[in-house]
């Protein structure tokens, strides 16, 4: 009895102990080892926080600066909560010693930028909330040593901009959450280094085009929300994502979206298009999975225009939730419900456009939205799309992001012509039969990103043409009247990042003609005449990445003009007149190309030297619809995705040999089939017989070994047969 009394009462000692330490303001519930501080005022971090304590709830007290060591005396840490406790700093080693931390909740706090070592001692953090700051600043490697996080929430701050490799050190991320803040450009790596990232949402941003080239690095991502941006169009191929399942732009600014938007997203499943602006959408042929598509919200026009989106959709067994809005007879009826006779073509009058509401809106800024026109405050659009205008109007409000002033009939656009919109970010001009744009047009829009001056007929542009719009990054000048580019209109625009003059008649690229684009990102010059390209046409763009020359007249791969493109990594020929590929014909590139486009030109020889240099870095080849009848040794095309050799005439003969056991040993679909002798003409190249009669054929085939080697060494080759290669994410070979 008496050792029992003696326990009973150090127990209670012990207990008395603790609860001595429990700061004034805070309850501790020593059982659960949880410690909460709610709306107590405190100035600083308590200092007698029991030791083991292993949750700690600090909501909403007055910190403003979370100092080095603050938790020094609490290691045992797993969850941390600081919401809304005016923290103004996270000091460098703030959290140092929080080894055992899992969770770390910063939300709606003013905080305005994150320092390199903010963060640092959070090796175990799995989630890290820091909504509702005012966080415009990531500095580079500040996630750097949370090597297991799951979970990173920046919804509503202020970020306008990610810098590449931002999120470096994340490699277990699976969900960055980056809606509500005002993004409006990513750097091409921004998401670079995030290989287990499987949802990434940046809704409500003011992203006015899809962010293609940071998309493309996340492999593994299956749902992308990109809803409410001020997205107006989606362009050819601009979602590659290997990878993604759902994909959210609802709530945008859509107005077209092109055939093969989606074709390098071959798992796309369901596709939300909700509330924007689309009166049809051509067959999505590109997207071969998608199962279930969102129009509702779209004024949608249910003519003969909409039939092959229709016919489409029956054909691929696509489910759509959406309904007409036109033609009146139409109206509210469900897209799936209508039969293709009832869509037919007459002169239906268009309903309004889903920005225009009833009454006319005043401005978001100063001053009212012009006669005619339909201002949007919340997204800070303006629109006089299509209204037969002859000249361009004023008194848009002060704070308008996007213009859209496209199919009018301007003509020209004047000096001065956009006065008082130094926040217009886009601006559309597409199909207004400019034939002029005045030295001064662009004056004052110092925050132009986007100009779209598509379908007009600009024949020249004076070297001050684009004067006073020195953001300005992305130049659409596609269909216009150019028989050559506009020599010294680059100069003015340092931040020019893309730059489109496809369908033009330019004939030739010479000397000078890109003096000024040094930091020229991506060219597209297809459906051009372009027969020749001068050796130093191409030498000021050194940062060029994408170079898209096909549909034009070039007759020899123009490998002089490659020289001085150390970054290029995508190059397109397809449908040029190139009958041979010399010796060394990429070899100026070779150490940076990853996708070459040799299809549909009528290809007759490929030189057994043409490669060289290329290999494992090449990631995508297209060589189909040509004519040649055999192709160069390619087994150091290690790192292939794609290699697609459909309608090529291949002669099945023992000269081919090398590449029949080269596609044993892929596992991808490539299309080879035999166009002669006559009796393999049709077969697939993998199922000729014809070379079984080849010297060697029995050495080689499908990865076999020669009657002289162990039975170890071929088990390599059996476990390639089974599927294993370097070519990765593609089933069994269908070849």
């Amino acid at each position: 009895l008496s050792w029992a009394l003696l326990l009973l009462v150090a127990a209670l000692a012990l207990e008395g102990t603790v609860a001595a330490r429990c700061p004034t303001p805070c309850v501790c519930d020593n059982l659960r080892t949880h410690v909460l501080c709610l709306n107590g005022n405190l100035m600083a971090i308590p200092s007698t926080i029991p030791q083991l304590t292993k949750k700690l709830d600090l909501q909403g007290n007055s910190f403003t600066v979370i100092p080095v060591g603050a938790f020094l005396a609490t290691p045992y840490l797993t969850h941390l909560d600081l919401q809304r406790c005016k923290v103004e700093r996270l000091e460098e080693g703030a959290f140092r010693g929080l080894g055992r931390l899992v969770y770390l909740n910063l939300a709606f706090n003013s905080i305005a930028l994150l320092y390199q070592e903010s963060l640092d001692g959070l090796s175990s953090l799995q989630q890290l909330i820091l909504e509702g700051n005012r966080i415009e600043e990531i500095q580079p490697g500040a996630f750097g040593h949370l090597g297991s996080l799951t979970v990173l929430d920046l919804r509503a701050n202020a970020l306008v901009y990610l810098p590449d490799m931002v999120f470096q050190g994340l490699q277990v991320l699976r969900w960055l959450r980056l809606s509500h803040n005002a993004l409006h450009v990513l750097g091409s790596e921004a998401f670079t280094a995030l290989p287990a990232l499987r949802r990434l949402s940046l809704d409500h941003n003011e992203l006015q085009a899809l962010p293609s080239e940071a998309l493309a690095r996340l492999d593994g991502t299956t749902r992308l929300d990109l809803g409410h941006n001020p997205i107006t169009y989606v362009a050819e191929e601009a979602l590659a994502m290997a990878s993604l399942k759902h994909l959210s732009l609802d709530h945008a600014a859509l107005q077209d979206v092109a055939p093969n938007a989606f074709a390098r997203s071959p798992q796309l499943r369901t596709l939300d298009l909700r509330e924007n602006q689309l009166r049809g959408l051509p067959p999505l042929a590109g997207a071969g999975g998608l199962a279930r598509v969102s129009l509702a919200g779209n004024p949608l026009l249910c003519s003969c225009l909409l039939r092959p989106f229709h016919d489409w959709l029956a054909r691929a067994r696509v489910q759509v939730e959406g309904a007409c809005a036109a033609p009146p007879a139409l109206r509210g009826r469900p897209l799936d419900s209508l039969r293709p006779p009832e869509m037919r073509c007459g002169h239906p009058r268009l309903p309004p456009s889903p920005v225009t509401p009833p009454e006319q809106p005043r401005a978001a800024g100063s001053g009212q939205c012009p006669q005619g026109c339909a201002c949007s405050p919340d997204f800070r659009h303006g629109s006089c799309e299509n209204k037969d205008l002859r000249k361009i109007p004023w008194g848009f409000p002060r704070d308008t992001r996007l213009l859209n002033l496209r199919q009018n009939a301007f003509g020209t656009v004047p000096p001065g012509a956009f006065p008082g919109l130094k926040e217009l970010v886009s601006l559309h001009l597409q199909s207004c039969s400019i034939g002029a744009l005045r030295p001064g047009a662009l004056r004052g829009l110092e925050s132009l990103v986007y100009l779209y001056l598509t379908d007009n007929r600009l024949s020249t542009l004076a070297a001050t043409a684009f004067e006073g719009a020195p953001q300005l990054a992305y130049l659409d000048l596609d269909r216009n009247a150019f028989t050559r580019l506009p020599m010294g209109a680059f100069q003015l625009l340092p931040n020019l990042i893309s730059l489109h003059l496809q369908h033009n008649a330019i004939r030739e690229l010479a000397e000078g003609d890109l003096a000024g684009a040094g930091g020229l990102c991506w060219l597209y010059l297809a459906g051009n005449a372009i027969g020749h390209i001068a050796p130093t046409a191409l030498a000021p763009a050194k940062m060029l990445e994408k170079l898209h020359l096909e549909g034009n007249h070039l007759a020899e791969v123009p490998t002089a003009s490659l020289w001085g493109l150390p970054t290029l990594s995508e190059l397109k020929l397809s449908r040029n007149p190139i009958k041979r590929v010399g010796d060394s014909a990429f070899l100026p590139v070779a150490s940076s190309l990853q996708h070459l486009y040799l299809d549909n030109m009528g290809l007759e020889q490929i030189s057994p030297g043409a490669f060289t240099g290329l290999g494992p870095k090449i990631r995508s080849l297209y060589l189909e619809s040509n004519k040649m009848s055999h192709i160069p040794d390619m087994s150091n095309f290690t790192g292939l995705d794609i290699l697609n050799l459909r309608d090529v005439p291949f002669h099945c003969d023992c000269q081919l040999l090398p590449l029949r056991r080269w596609i044993d040993k892929l596992n991808l679909r490539i299309g080879a089939t035999c166009g002669s002798p006559a009796e393999a003409r049709g077969l697939k190249v993998k199922l000729s017989t014809t070379f079984q009669t080849c010297p060697g054929w029995g050495r080689g085939k499908a990865g076999g070994t020669s009657p002289n080697k162990t039975k170890a060494a071929s088990k390599p080759s059996k476990k390639k047969r089974s599927g294993k290669s370097p070519a990765r994410g593609f089933k069994k070979s269908r070849a």
